[in-house]
């Protein structure tokens, strides 16, 4: 059943209050072939005690570094490059996974293709409450679907390389773009509840939307007018 090596990759900083559930949620996983790999940006707080109580745990499947980062997707690629696992999977601090999050993102994982395989999302919000993020693939540059669900093949990070540094809180939407235009990767929805997703991070900010909208301009998404538009909204309502 557990034929292929899986990697997930957790940033974090200061996340002594959240991170344990996300480690129990990669630890107790159905599919155990997981490599896990921790990016720790260098916290001030418990983070780094409560990473090593975890590694015993881990039977040598955890592995963790903590060092000044560059941001959340310079600590993101630090862990790509780290890696070994032929599908690779992203959970932030802030989330955790469902136990069988990684079985069902191995079933439908085929070896040799381009795949981004994603899922279904839980939002946790103080002030919605519960409630389940179904976005498909269809029409990425209207239609963002949940980056913290997405399992991505080891072959596209080589062939069509990694996050964009430069873009601060929306490298990953503009990695999705990048690869939906290739035209031959393919994005494969898995139809249940895979990851839950704390509100309040940093992609939830201001700086994540207006982001968004220039790189949906640099993919044709929006028009020079339209961005102009939103940019003096934007500055307007602030």
């Amino acid at each position: 059943m557990d034929h292929i090596k899986i990697s997930i990759i957790t940033p974090c900083f200061n996340s002594e209050k959240t991170i344990r559930d996300t480690i129990e949620s990669v630890l107790y996983q159905t599919y155990k072939n997981i490599e896990y790999i921790v990016i720790d940006g260098g916290s001030t707080d418990h983070t780094v005690d409560i990473i090593k109580e975890y590694i015993p745990k881990f039977r040598g499947r955890l592995r963790y570094v903590s060092e000044p980062d560059k941001g959340i997707y310079n600590a993101m690629n630090k862990g790509i490059r780290m890696s070994t696992g032929r599908l690779i999977g992203i959970v932030n601090s802030d989330d955790y996974y469902e136990r069988s999050t990684v079985e069902k993102m191995a079933e439908k994982y085929k070896e040799g293709e381009y795949q981004v395989l994603y899922g279904y999302m839980r939002i946790l919000s103080r002030s919605k409450g519960r409630y389940i993020c179904k976005n498909k693939h269809y029409d990425l540059l209207n239609i963002v679907i949940p980056h913290p669900t997405c399992f991505i093949s080891r072959n596209i990070y080589k062939d069509f390389g990694l996050y964009v540094e430069g873009w601060k809180m929306a490298a990953d939407y503009e990695l999705l773009l990048r690869l939906d235009k290739t035209e031959i990767v393919k994005f494969v929805c898995v139809e249940d509840v895979v990851t839950n997703f704390r509100t309040g991070g940093a992609s939830s900010g201001k700086r994540a939307l207006y982001e968004a909208s220039i790189i949906r301009f640099l993919y044709g998404g929006l028009s020079g007018m339209e961005l102009l538009k939103k940019i003096l909204k934007d500055l307007i309502l602030s």
